[in-house]
């Protein structure tokens, strides 16, 4: 009785290993048919990408340009047949792309699309109420403006859709691999089996197999982290051994890879992304001169080195999210050198909660601010100006993050406070008057591009002769890039 139920053991292992070696064959074409589909879609999207960019970066400013020269009436212009164009491409995408990343730039370049239709619809608006020239191609400058952002969204996402079929492809790769490995293993195994399953009946030959049939199985599914034990049967002991190595070299090479054409990529693609005003430059070159010339060495040391650490971060390897350490190491670095040139009327304090340093936001959002402070607000006063910048939890639930910039300068008058705040709402299409709050502006606009409704973007609090105060409110997520945990 026990040797047919062995007999019956065995016979339904011989029969679930030829089983299993259809396996790898079924897998490898339906692996294959996933991979071809997302690879197709990967490149009809990278075609509509360049298509739409061309669309915004080029066809609607020299449209638009051609309604205000009076080449073309308005009623004959097509602007509004290329936005719809750009919305049906952007939603297409959103339909069929699969990679999170991806998927974050388009909504990004969604909300892009929807203030560039806004914008056009506002220059068409004004040029039908009989606006001057001046006033027209001042809203078409700020038209191009948003269709250079546009196109610089759509550029992030083609790269990362390249990115996504990169991976695709090595994926592929490896899975041919892994079933090889696994197609090699079942063969050895089915023959082993055949040849001994009637005569050698034992736990140290029934463990190993199983044991193996089990990593097949995980490996096969994508846990490259699965391990056998070396099961110390002659036979069994060097195909484990190969099968651990094997593994875990395809796990190491994989990560590798990966890592590298990762930071590769995003190295070349975002590198120049500096956001760095030219007179600040200027300025912090000439007074590195001044003091290499006056033999101050400490300061021009003092100095260079923040710098140095202000471009490192500012550069940040072409990353749009940093933690909130580093972008208070960045105003850091900004005020050591601006105490340097003004040492005689600036004094600052920096107050942030060390629970938040670790969280990430949108890079190079306090410097603006801070600038803003030093140059119309205490420059502009007498005697010493103290600035103020306080990062802490906004609520009590500690959803979200109030970042504020303070000074005791010269302040707005109410009818000054009150047309900044109107240019930052609503948006100007004068740049004259966004001259002395341009830098405002752009970080208002960028909070609302990149935090969309979770953010109320700059509130401005200001009284002439007092000071002003500046802050916003971020949600308080680690993960709103996407990026993980990407440092400098």
């Amino acid at each position: 009785m026990k040797d047919k139920s062995l007999r019956r053991t065995l016979l339904i292992t011989y029969i679930s290993l030829l089983f299993i070696t259809l396996i790898p064959s079924i897998y490898s074409v339906v692996v294959s048919q996933i991979h071809t589909k997302q690879y197709s879609q990967i490149i009809s999207n990278v075609g509509t990408a360049n298509r739409i960019n061309l669309i915004a970066k080029n066809d609607i400013p020299y449209e638009l340009w051609n309604i205000i020269c009076g080449k073309k009436a308005i009623a004959k212009g097509n602007h509004n047949v290329m936005l719809d164009e750009i919305s049906s491409g952007l939603s297409l995408m959103l339909l069929t792309s699969n990679n999170a990343d991806s998927r974050g730039k388009l909504e990004v370049a969604n909300r892009a699309a929807t203030t560039l239709r806004r914008n056009v619809d506002k220059l068409i608006t004004q040029m039908k109420a009989g606006s001057t020239v001046t006033q027209n191609e001042a809203a078409l400058d700020e038209i191009r403006t948003i269709t250079m952002l546009f196109s610089d969204i759509m550029q992030d996402f083609i790269v990362a859709e390249i990115e996504s079929a990169n991976e695709t492809n090595q994926s592929l790769r490896n899975t041919s691999i892994i079933l090889t490995a696994i197609q090699i293993l079942i063969t050895i195994l089915a023959v082993i089996i055949s040849i001994n399953s009637f005569i050698t009946v034992s736990d140290a030959i029934q463990k190993p197999i199983s044991d193996m049939e089990n990593l097949s199985t995980k490996v096969a599914n994508g846990d490259l982290m699965a391990r056998i034990d070396i099961p110390h049967v002659k036979e069994l002991d060097a195909l484990a051994a190969n099968l651990n190595t094997m593994t875990e070299q395809i796990d190491v090479l994989i990560k590798k890879n990966m890592e590298e054409q990762k930071n590769f990529q995003k190295a070349e693609m975002k590198a120049l992304q500096a956001q760095i005003t030219p007179h600040f430059l200027y300025n912090t070159f000439d007074t590195i001169v001044w003091l290499a010339e006056e033999e101050k060495t400490d300061k021009v040391v003092k100095i260079t080195k923040a710098f140095s650490d202000f471009l490192r971060i500012s550069l940040s390897r072409g990353h749009e999210w940093i933690t909130i350490a580093q972008e208070l190491d960045h105003i850091k670095n900004y005020l050591t050198i601006q105490k340097i040139r003004y040492a005689d009327i600036l004094n600052y304090k920096i107050d942030a909660d060390e629970s938040l340093m670790e969280l990430k936001m949108i890079k190079l959002i306090l410097q603006p601010l801070v600038e803003n402070a030093i140059y119309h607000g205490i420059k502009n006063k007498r005697g010493r100006g103290e600035l103020t910048v306080t990062v802490h939890y906004a609520d009590d639930e500690r959803t979200s993050i109030r970042f504020t910039v303070e000074d005791n300068g010269a302040g707005f008058t109410e009818e000054r406070l009150t047309q900044v705040r109107n240019e930052l709402n609503a948006g100007s299409s004068d740049s004259e008057k966004l001259t002395s709050v341009y830098g405002l502006y752009n970080v208002n606009k960028k909070l609302r591009l990149y935090y969309g409704e979770k953010t109320e973007g700059l509130i401005i609090e200001s009284e002439a002769g007092k000071g002003s105060r500046i802050s916003f409110v971020i949600p308080a997520s680690q993960n709103l890039s996407g990026a993980g945990g990407e440092n400098v």
